[in-house]
């Protein structure tokens, strides 16, 4: 079945999943991981509701007992499973996507995710077998819990702010509107909001500020009113991504957040591990190291990042997607982490945010380039393998798709990988020089396209 996918399970409500599939879902998951309390989270969809209602129905049947949290962001679910020692969590979302679209995030103990590699193919498999476990004897229960305060409490710890910052927010009109208890009776950080009513219709535009078309609405609040924002940040759909925006207006690169975060938090854990991944530019790599601590390569995908994150004790990981992760939050997500990290950063410094990016801005980076193809993407990935691997002063290595670098030697690497979902090949690439960027970029186009 399609709705199984890399790192949750997701589709078109009513054409991909209903209720039905969800029920057996929830059986199968309860059988797999074999969970005895597990908490359950929505975001605001539509179909949430009753997609919550067939979930639990699930695992209630088979004896699980259930905390339902309620109306929730992703990384509020993951704070619920570490603190109210659960077996489990699930996160009923489609993320980013349209309204069209929902899903569910499949956890374990602890937050460790649930991922293709580590379960859910299993659980497509035992779903398409009917292979869902009997009903129990007993029936689990279902407890309301609201973990809010707690969550609010537990994120405006990390704030250390040196003096006043305020804030330009943009909630999407999504589950950013639950992170708002973490600034709730914080007068150091102050905010100013922009689609804070819950509408699973995303009425202004999609809640996804990977498409910077999204980010329109809030650049336009901070241009029109200059001097008044440190600087912005947008939620994604469940609130596990952001996107910031300098005092300008201008959007910043998530990989520089990511080297941004890690300089402040290496300055009260020195030599600890960060991680960025692999298509951050050098400059993630470079700062990390400048900073006394110990910059880690991962590959993509959150799973992915917080298995090396705990197998590494890192303290932080930043992905290109706008993820971030805090080994405080469970190694899990924090949009709102990151942004107080942000706030913290700016309130100690006499620099506005823009400036303070400035020196992370040293290469040339192609930002990611996708290609249809009627070739097997695989193949692609083979003869850039074997070609790279046949010249001197390149390294290649396959931590996600393949990698070439030859920084050392010619000023430049690049990575390829391909999509999980569609006949794509991704293409980053980065150049000590604009030119040196543009010459390499157009020799894999050449490969990838020809």
């Amino acid at each position: 079945m399609g709705i199984f996918k890399a790192y949750d399970i997701r589709g078109i409500y009513g054409k991909d999943l209903d209720e039905a599939i969800f029920e057996k879902i929830a059986r199968a998951y309860a059988k797999f991981a074999n969970v005895k309390k597990v908490v359950v989270a929505r975001d605001c969809r539509k179909s949430s509701d009753s997609l919550f209602a067939a979930f639990t129905k699930g695992l209630v049947d088979v004896g699980v007992d259930v905390i339902d949290i309620g109306l929730a962001s992703t990384p509020m679910s993951y704070f619920a499973n570490g603190t109210l020692k659960a077996d489990g969590s699930v996160m009923i979302t489609a993320s980013h996507n349209t309204k069209e679209w929902n899903g569910c995030k499949l956890c374990r103990a602890n937050a460790v995710p649930i991922s293709g590699a580590t379960g859910i193919k299993d659980i497509e498999k035992m779903v398409m077998e009917g292979d869902l476990g009997e009903d129990a004897a007993v029936k689990g229960t279902i407890a309301k819990v609201d973990v809010s305060k707690e969550y609010g409490e537990h994120v405006r710890a990390f704030a250390h702010l040196a003096k006043p910052v305020h804030v330009a927010m943009d909630f999407g009109n999504g589950m950013g509107i639950a992170e708002s208890v973490a600034y709730q009776g914080q007068t150091m950080l102050t905010h100013d909001d922009l689609y804070g009513e819950y509408d699973g219709d995303f009425p202004h535009h999609a809640a996804n500020p990977l498409e910077h078309e999204t980010l329109d609405d809030l650049r336009k609040l901070i241009k029109d009113n200059p001097g008044k924002y440190a600087f912005g940040v947008a939620y994604d759909g469940d609130a596990d991504r952001a996107g910031f925006i300098d005092e300008k207006g201008e959007i910043i690169a998530m990989d520089f957040i990511t080297a941004l975060i890690s300089q402040d938090l290496l300055k009260t854990n020195p030599g600890a591990a960060c991680f960025y991944d692999l298509r951050s530019t050098k400059a993630a790599d470079e700062a990390i190291a400048e900073a006394g601590g110990k910059p880690m390569m991962s590959r993509v995908g959150h799973s992915f990042i917080k298995a090396q994150m705990r197998e590494n004790d890192a303290i932080f990981a930043g992905e290109l997607s706008g993820h971030y992760y805090f080994k405080a939050n469970f190694t899990a997500e924090s949009s709102s982490m990151a942004t107080y990290a942000l706030a913290n950063i700016v309130s100690a410094s006499e620099k506005p945010l823009s400036e303070l990016i400035a020196p992370l801005r040293r290469y040339s980076q192609s930002g990611e380039i996708n290609t249809k193809t009627t070739t097997p993407p695989a193949e692609i990935l083979a003869k850039i393998k074997a070609d790279y691997s046949a010249k001197s002063g390149a390294k290649v290595f396959e931590l996600d798709g393949v990698s070439v670098d030859a920084w050392d030697t010619e000023g430049w690497w690049a990575n390829v990988r391909m999509s999980n979902t569609e006949p794509l090949v991704r293409l980053n690439l980065e150049g000590k020089t604009p030119a040196i960027m543009e010459k390499k970029r157009d020799e894999f186009l050449a490969v990838i396209r020809s």
